[in-house]
């Protein structure tokens, strides 16, 4: 009888050795994610605090594009309010999604300023303007590889969740909603360079 009791007392051990090491896990996977997104943040608010320094530098050269500029700032400013949002809970489906809808108008306003400039060769040769370009050309980049390795972590979080045993534990454990992903709205625009016709 005592053996029994020993081995029935071991198997409990295991058991609860094994429930606890699927919840630290998911709180692990999670705050990887919520980690990732905080990296996207950081990008997100220093390009933010670029664009109004090149809308600045714009407006000596652009004087008759004020709605252009008008759009950028304001789509700026979209953006900044979805990105605060999103940063309270990033395990928000619906701020996530409307995060990544102000990007993308964001993303769209920045291309229609681009073209405008395209037809203002004084602004482009100006020194302060091409070191604003390259700054916000590489923060660019910069928010891209956040983006992906926040996606990464997103799914590696879902898909340990939603793989057994640990399904059967994660609603229990506060676990129960799957985290979005990232995607900016317009991405094929994202993507492909303004195209201009003369």
């Amino acid at each position: 009888m005592e053996i029994g009791t020993l081995v029935l007392l071991g198997l409990i051990i295991v058991a609860v050795v094994w429930v606890v090491s699927i919840y630290n896990k998911l709180v692990s996977l999670k705050n990887r994610y919520v980690n990732a997104f905080a990296q996207i943040e950081v990008q997100l608010k220093r390009r933010y605090d670029l664009i109004p320094n090149l809308v600045e530098t714009a407006k000596g050269y652009l004087t008759h594009e004020r709605s252009t500029l008008e759009e950028v700032v304001n789509a700026r400013n979209r953006a900044s309010a979805g990105l605060a949002t999103a940063a309270q809970d990033p395990s928000n489906t619906k701020a996530m999604e409307e995060l990544g809808s102000a990007e993308g108008a964001l993303a769209g306003a920045l291309g229609r300023m681009n073209v405008v400039m395209e037809a203002y060769p004084d602004l482009k040769a100006s020194q302060n303007m091409m070191q604003l370009s390259e700054e916000l050309t590489s923060t660019e980049n910069r928010v891209s590889f956040a983006r992906q390795s926040y996606n990464d972590q997103v799914m590696a979080y879902n898909t340990y969740k939603q793989t057994f045993p640990p399904v059967v534990f994660a609603g229990m454990f506060g676990h129960s909603a799957d985290a979005p992903l990232l995607e900016f709205a317009d991405h094929a625009a994202i993507q492909e360079a303004p195209k201009v016709k003369f």
